[in-house]
């Protein structure tokens, strides 16, 4: 099994990532197309993680 790559940065609190979530979508009326739903994938996947990691959980790539 290779090893897993460190992480490329510290990992933000799952509710800092989620409260930009929800900002985000106020913003576009819950509408996500183009950079708006780019922005909310990088966002999704971060909170993933986050939350993940505050669990305790071990995350591998894909």
């Amino acid at each position: 099994m290779p090893p897993t790559p460190p992480p490329s940065g510290p990992v933000r609190p799952a509710a800092v990532v989620n409260e930009e979530i929800r900002e985000l979508l106020a913003e576009v009326g819950g509408w996500l197309y183009g950079e708006t739903r780019q922005r909310y994938e990088v966002l999704r996947d971060e909170w993933t993680v986050a939350t993940a990691a505050e669990r305790g959980d071990i995350v591998e790539a894909a």
